[in-house]
């Protein structure tokens, strides 16, 4: 890449936020004096609370114990589901043959018959609502052949985003003194798949039905395990998981105005406890948290004169959003820097990198986004380039 010599531009903001009058007491959602204090506990073995854009940590309780996630595993399973739709290597309603090994899973399940057939979109429903293990591993075979290649995908993912406390052994979170991972691992892995907006159209849903059997003759009705869908403002995900040695766990997500938390529980001792610890989390989190939107993507931060090009300049565009997390109330000084050159040489391509915007806050960095070209830059033929320099000699 063709790049002249590079300068900052620093741009100061001042972000004051207020709750403008608005009394913690007066919110939607009731908030216990407890949660609203440092150090407040959480009842399970482990526990995290993360920012779904930034991935800050906003408490932590044995977050890096490792620990059995139950059905918690499948949201890896819907993780590598999204990617395989992105890439169009599968599609929703592709037909998926149920194998002999899929009827037989125990646990939650639909009950779907060796040879019957049901469409991807219809196993992620059952996966997404029942926590269903048939459907599970039916899914999982039609996209990697086999579950011992997908498991392998799993780790491999699992590898690439960071998860260094995770060892998945199957599909469904079946016991296995092998498969384990940490509310911190979860985390990351549930930040991951909110990337896919599409995930919440199954995440949210509290009932649905699935109709199963070689003929279709059977309607299983469905209800989204995840209750906090129902009775939780603003809960538009993720995942419920038990066993009798993981105990009662959630991944769960909620969205209030332009913040969006997730919640991990490992290890309660109720499922009614999993629920409450979560919703405690949650409102902790929106009683004391704002997301600000520092820059959308897309957006035109600097024009850049082109050398040798056809067009004379190029709009340098922000590639993805970039957001800050800050306590309400507080007064923040945020700088926004932007590293990139004076000019560019012709040829670039759209998309190609050519800076970086950075967010400071108080002098700390917090985030950065890649700055990209908006359109291809094409090199001027020899004539062009001969034209515009007797130009610039003649003043013509």
């Amino acid at each position: 890449m063709k790049l002249a010599k590079k300068y900052n531009i620093i741009i100061t903001l001042i972000i004051c936020l207020s709750l403008i009058g608005t009394s913690l007491s007066s919110f939607a959602f009731a908030i216990e004096e407890d949660v609203l204090k440092e150090g407040f506990d959480i009842d399970a073995k482990s526990a995290i609370l993360i920012d779904s854009k930034t991935g800050e940590v906003l408490y932590e309780k044995n977050t890096h114990e490792k620990l059995p996630p139950a059905s918690i595993t499948k949201i890896m399973l819907l993780l590598l589901t999204m990617e395989a739709l992105e890439s169009n290597k599968i599609k929703l309603d592709d037909k998926v043959v149920v194998s002999s090994n899929a009827s037989k899973m125990g646990g939650s399940q639909v009950f779907l018959e060796e040879g019957e057939t049901q469409t991807v979109e219809e196993l992620i429903t059952a996966i997404s609502l029942r926590s269903a293990n048939d459907a599970s591993v039916a899914l999982a075979e039609h996209l990697s052949g086999s579950i011992e290649l997908f498991v392998k995908q799993m780790n491999e993912k699992a590898k690439k985003i960071g998860m260094k406390n995770t060892n998945f052994k199957n599909t469904t979170g079946l016991p296995d003194k092998d498969h384990y991972s940490t509310a911190y691992d979860i985390s990351i892995m549930s930040k991951e798949l909110l990337k896919y907006p599409k995930i919440h159209e199954w995440l949210s849903t509290w009932m649905g039905e699935i109709k199963v059997g070689k003929k279709k003759d059977i309607t299983q009705s469905l209800v989204n395990t995840n209750n906090l869908i129902r009775f939780y403002q603003g809960a538009n995900g993720i995942k419920t998981g038990y066993t009798g040695e993981a105990g009662y766990c959630l991944s769960a997500s909620a969205k209030k105005g332009n913040l969006t938390l997730i919640s991990v529980v490992l290890g309660s001792s109720t499922s009614k406890t999993r629920f409450n610890e979560t919703k405690k989390l949650l409102d902790y989190g929106f009683a004391t948290y704002d997301s600000i939107d520092i820059s959308r993507k897309g957006e035109v931060v600097k024009v850049l004169p082109v050398s040798k090009g056809k067009e004379k300049e190029v709009k340098v565009i922000v590639k993805d959003n970039l957001s800050i997390l800050t306590k309400k109330g507080e007064n923040k000084k945020v700088e926004k820097t932007m590293d990139i050159p004076e000019y560019i040489n012709a040829p670039m391509v759209k998309n190609q990198k050519v800076g970086e915007l950075i967010i400071k806050i108080d002098g700390k960095e917090v985030g950065r986004s890649n700055l990209v070209l908006s359109d291809n830059v094409e090199k001027a033929s020899f004539v062009n380039m001969l034209r515009d320099n007797f130009g610039k000699l003649t003043g013509y």
